[in-house]
């Protein structure tokens, strides 16, 4: 096992599971997260299939917005985006919150299993900041209704809605969620790596003309606002209401 203070690389035969090790900070991603994420899943490039998690409780509850400068949201699209370039396949195994930030991490993996302890949330519009690649990510995978309920009122929603939806594969028993995760991983990686390659493509190639059309609208979108967004302070305060209430909305 190659580790480091906030990501944990493991090795399982052919497959690649990186953790988000942020605990204590409900792996909130910041730049340092951000970076070594990145180079973990560039450094698992010669794996067979790689499963990304985070430390329990949560996958990853955001963005750490206490030691994220307002003024540099709008490079983080740009990491998510790495991480969707990926060419290994690339499966979350959801153990809890992905909201916001971890939300669009989320959406760049292949697809998502879920544990019952799993929720997500789109919370831009709570925290006051204009969303990245959700925004033309997330209609894709739950269809565009469904989005704009998530994105507008940044609700939660729980792992059997989400995989109702079309957001989650599958949802199990928390213990089960690595194991099921790691097998579904198992099975990619025991097949020709490079017609998994070729499939994989073809599948993107298919399916990517939406989301290319989405991504330059979100480009002009950006460069009409001129990334108008308020101060980090204000920003990290909305962020604690949100978490609160979510906290509040699952004791009720």
């Amino acid at each position: 096992m190659a580790t480091n203070e906030i990501v944990k690389i493991e090795r399982e035969g052919a497959v690649a599971v990186i953790t988000l090790n942020r605990p204590e900070a409900r792996n909130a991603m910041n730049y340092e997260l951000a970076a070594a994420t990145v180079a973990a899943v560039e450094g698992c490039q010669d794996a067979g299939a790689i499963v990304i998690t985070g430390a329990d409780p949560a996958f990853c509850a955001g963005l750490d917005l206490r030691n994220l400068g307002a003024d540099k949201l709008g490079d983080l699209p740009g990491f998510v985006a790495t991480v969707a370039a990926s060419k290994v396949p690339i499966i979350g195994a959801v153990n809890g919150p992905a909201v916001t930030g971890g939300l669009e991490l989320a959406l760049a993996c292949d697809f998502l299993i879920g544990s019952e302890r799993a929720t997500f949330a789109d919370t831009h519009g709570r925290v006051g900041v204009f969303p990245g690649p959700v925004l033309y990510d997330l209609p894709h995978r739950v269809g565009a209704a469904f989005a704009r309920e998530m994105s507008l009122t940044g609700n939660f929603i729980d792992a059997e809605t989400a995989l109702r939806v079309g957001l989650l594969n599958h949802v199990v028993p928390h213990a089960e969620l690595m194991p099921r995760a790691l097998g579904l991983a198992d099975d990619i990686a025991s097949q020709d790596a490079e017609m998994i390659r070729n499939i994989r493509e073809g599948l993107a190639e298919i399916t990517e003309g939406s989301r290319r059309e989405g991504r330059e609208a979100w480009r002009s979108i950006i460069t009409r606002l001129n990334r108008r967004r308020a101060s980090g302070a204000d920003i990290a305060a909305r962020r604690e209401e949100v978490m609160a209430r979510s906290r509040s909305r699952r004791s009720r």
